[in-house]
Order: C-alpha cells, then sequence, then structure tokens
C-alpha cells in the first residue's frame, strides 16, 4: 500500500485563520487529475494556522513543484 503525504502551507500572524482558509479554496480549486485529496485548514494557536492537502506518496513530486509546500510529513492512511 501507497504512503500518503500531508503538504502543509503554514500561516502566521494575527491573520492566519483567514489566510489559512483563503489558500485552501485556491487548493481546492486546483485541477488534481485522478486524485481526491483530503484538504483542510487547522489553527495551531493564536497566530499560526495551516492549510494542508493530504496526497499519496506517487503525487508528491507533481504538486511538490506546482504548488511550493511549505513542508510535509507522513501520514496514517485511513
Amino acid at each position: 500500500m501507497e504512503r500518503t503525504v500531508k503538504l502543509i502551507w503554514d500561516f502566521r500572524g494575527p491573520d492566519a485563520p483567514a489566510t489559512a482558509a483563503h489558500f485552501l479554496h485556491h487548493l481546492q480549486a486546483y485541477p488534481l487529475e485522478g486524485l481526491d485529496p483530503e484538504t483542510g485548514t487547522e489553527n495551531n494557536g493564536p497566530s499560526h494556522s495551516i492549510a494542508y492537502m493530504i496526497v499519496p506518496e506517487s503525487a508528491i513530486r507533481t504538486l511538490r513543484d506546482a504548488l511550493k509546500p511549505h513542508r510535509g510529513i507522513y501520514v496514517e492512511s485511513p
């Protein structure tokens, strides 16, 4: 079974939650042929929020080069 990766975009400052939510709309609008990634936002404190996309490891190179996430972590498949 292929591993999955959570691509993460970090946003900091007082507007971090709103910026992450706005960026999420762009992630969801990005054309992903054959993929149905889980996307969302998380608030990690008053001045740190993230937008994320969970994708199969095989899609990493293409998405990394196109979308330039700040970081990525392996996650357990559901």
